[in-house]
């Protein structure tokens, strides 16, 4: 088919400007978010959360990319312009930051459809075909320009990128599409209790992601129709998508993998078990998230660090890490380290034990200390002889937070340190 050709796909992708929504603070996470946007979380030893929906804009051939960014945005920002900043604009690529700055009213922004409308001079100034907004918090591989081609040929008003889930799943979590047998949008609901399910499959229902293709036109006249509309809660899914899914064409594209061999990976870390579960995920011997696809790399900010290191064998103080990620500048000094995710230098000292459990930047595990199924966030200094996770009720009573599934997050302020450490 002439219209699958490597040049027609170019074109799309030359023609999209991506908006990246990365203004939300991830409630859910509790402290880990209360000094960094959800979308500024470490992932999976060395990356943020951001790195991915900007990786995957990158490698699909969208070069025209625009963050936008509203709470506790330090760190994130900072990240973006250390990591990304070096696209040239000259040559028709960047990646820039638009922090909520009251361009077109006197508030900050107020939901996701009144990002992307607070920022229509900026994208008209690029000239798209398309504009393509995406979900800055969620991790995926994901190739847009299966998603574009999609909505050229269907001659689709707006399209939406959902994912095919279990209804047991989606009931109460997500926003559910009802489609048609050519997936046209037919109806919306906000994270119901009881999914309407697919034409040929009862048991799955197709869940937002949070990812939209609209022709640039047409979604700038539905925002600036929905910033008329005092009612509006200014939001994609609560108010554009039912506004406009009866009298336009609306279409729903189902998410499915392009790499051979891989189901289709997208993973909502917006909870503390979630985020829990995803990094552990990546121990698997093989992960359903790939990052070693050097194809497809998820780019990021790395400091220039030493190489991990592990010293002593001595019986009792050998210092070692098995099933698990280390990362640069960790020492593993006569500790052992078993199923855990470390991110950039770490310290584990001698006779420690640490199992299951995500180690953020900075850390320091002191002697004699055993730490289970936790988080620990970033610049942690955990005392000589501490134990985290065998006693939920010890846990609580030195002020951690223990979730539903039983991961303990620590955090700087819960150890009476000095807070602020993004």
């Amino acid at each position: 088919m002439p219209n699958s050709s490597p040049r027609y796909i170019s074109n799309l992708t030359r023609d999209t400007y991506a908006l990246i929504l990365a203004g939300g603070r991830g409630s859910r996470l509790h402290e880990l978010t209360d000094w960094r946007a959800k979308p500024a979380l470490y992932f999976g030893g060395k990356f943020r959360i951001i790195d991915f929906p900007l990786s995957n804009c990158i490698n699909s051939g969208i070069r025209r990319v625009g963050v936008v960014t509203q709470y506790k945005s330090h760190s994130l920002i900072r990240h973006i312009m250390r990591g990304w900043g070096h696209f040239k604009k000259e040559l028709g690529e960047s990646v820039e930051v638009l922090p909520a700055s009251q361009r077109f009213s006197d508030n900050w922004y107020q939901g996701t459809a009144d990002a992307v409308f607070q920022n229509i001079d900026i994208i008209r100034h690029e000239l798209p075909r398309y504009v393509m907004v995406l979900s800055g918090d969620h991790v995926y591989r994901m190739d847009y320009a299966g998603l574009l081609a999609a909505h050229a040929e269907s001659g689709a008003d707006m399209t939406c990128c959902c994912m095919e889930v279990p209804i047991e799943e989606a009931a109460n979590s997500f926003g559910v599409m009802e489609v048609d047998q050519n997936n046209r949008i037919l109806g919306f609901q906000e994270k119901p209790a009881h999914p309407k399910p697919v034409p040929d499959n009862p048991e799955l229902c197709l869940a937002s992601m949070g990812n939209y293709v609209f022709n640039t036109e047409f979604l700038f006249e539905q925002l600036k129709k929905d910033a008329k509309n005092e009612a509006s809660r200014r939001d994609f899914g609560m108010d554009i998508i039912p506004s406009i899914i009866e009298h336009h064409n609306v279409f729903a594209y189902p998410f499915r993998s392009a790499f051979p061999n891989e189901p289709a990976y997208w993973r909502d870390v917006g909870t503390l078990d979630s985020f829990w579960l995803a990094n552990m995920e990546l121990l698997y011997p093989t992960p359903a998230l790939n990052l070693y696809d050097a194809k497809w790399p998820i780019w990021t900010y790395q400091e220039q660090l030493p190489p991990a290191k592990f010293v002593f064998d001595d019986d009792g103080r050998r210092g070692m890490a098995v099933d698990s990620v280390v990362s640069s500048g960790c020492i593993i000094s006569g500790a052992t380290v078993r199923h855990c995710v470390l991110f950039n230098e770490v310290r584990v000292c001698s006779y420690s034990i640490v199992e299951d459990s995500v180690i953020l930047p900075d850390v320091v595990v002191l002697r004699n200390c055993r730490i289970k199924k936790a988080i620990i966030d970033r610049g942690c200094i955990i005392p000589e002889g501490m134990e985290i996770g065998y006693n939920h009720d010890h846990d609580r009573a030195k002020g951690f937070r223990v979730s539903k599934d039983g991961v303990v997050l620590v955090t700087r302020d819960m150890l009476g340190l000095p807070v602020g450490y993004e």
